[in-house]
């Protein structure tokens, strides 16, 4: 069954992803983003429970070139935080979009989602960014 098009992987200006579950989103980097930062040495995780507003930051990437915030996507609570980063935060560098992921959310409003950047936004943006 293909997925709809709310269900597509979407993704931020800021270069995050984000899939939308059933439960929620989870969140992460792109590939763009963790090869502009180079090798990730640390993650600041946020706390479950906590919530956040679109583009409120909520955790950092350290990497040997620069630390950077994660913003978060949507108005929403975070449910889950990828705590195998804090061991092995190379996993942001070798599989963003899957063992890489950062926090798990439930958005306030899935309409959010909707004003999201689509693969090929993005593949747009982020060719323009190289140039």
């Amino acid at each position: 069954m293909p997925k709809s098009a709310l269900l597509a992987r979407r993704y931020t200006e800021e270069h995050e992803w984000v899939d939308a579950i059933d439960d929620g989103i989870i969140v992460g980097i792109t590939e763009f983003a963790q090869d502009q930062l180079g090798d990730v040495v640390s993650v600041e995780l946020p706390e479950v429970g906590v919530s956040y507003r679109h583009n409120d930051a909520m955790a950092i990437i350290d990497s040997v070139k620069t630390s950077t915030d994660v913003y978060s996507p949507v108005d929403g609570r975070v449910t889950h935080v990828n705590e195998n980063l804090l061991s092995q935060p190379e996993l942001i560098n070798k599989s963003p979009y899957q063992d890489g992921w950062i926090v798990k959310m439930v958005p306030e409003n899935r309409a959010q989602l909707d004003s999201m950047l689509t693969q090929d936004q993005y593949d747009e943006l982020v060719g323009s960014a190289e140039k």
